[in-house]
């Protein structure tokens, strides 16, 4: 098997009409506040089967290696923010931070799944129902990367209603 085309996961586009997945915090007009979320970015070797199908995280195919540890990387700064694509159409688009693993020595990383691992346990209870750890996108590098003893980053692509990782339109 290898990992699919890169592309947000469908269980995903249900969870978020549910209102199941927070991004960043944020308050309700009754004074309410919700906190953000943990979102991780794991990475995987070309032996995973991940594609827009995939509800959750699993260790099955994960890269290690020396400074990733199991589950991926947290990951930071996220916003959200709205604006036309160029076919003019609203989209709405997640930017995070880049995604550096320090001195690490990683080989055939493909790609990677984004999840949601403040929802460990899988939601079972009303309306709509959700995986534990459950997946927000699969990413595909299009080919192997690898670190010796060095900076693995992973460059996120520019925040806008075009190019973000995370685009809804």
């Amino acid at each position: 098997m290898a990992i699919g085309t890169s592309a947000i996961c469908g269980s995903y586009k249900k969870e978020i009409n549910a209102g199941i997945h927070f991004w960043t915090s944020h308050s309700r007009g009754d004074g309410s506040s919700i906190a953000a979320d943990t979102f991780k970015f794991a990475m995987y070797t070309n032996s995973s089967a991940f594609d827009a199908d995939t509800t959750g995280y699993a260790t099955t195919a994960e890269v290690s290696g020396t400074n990733y540890t199991a589950g991926g990387a947290s990951l930071a700064s996220a916003t959200i923010g709205l604006g036309d694509n160029s076919s003019s159409v609203p989209t709405a688009f997640i930017d995070m931070a880049d995604v550096t693993f320090s001195n690490a020595t990683i080989t055939d990383a493909r790609g990677a799944l984004i999840y949601n691992s403040t929802l460990a346990n899988a939601g079972t209870a009303g309306d709509t129902t959700h995986a534990a750890t459950p997946s927000v996108c699969v990413i595909n590098f299009g080919g192997d990367s690898s670190s010796s003893a060095g900076d693995f980053t992973v460059t996120m692509p520019t925040n806008d209603a075009n190019s973000a990782l995370i685009r809804i339109a």
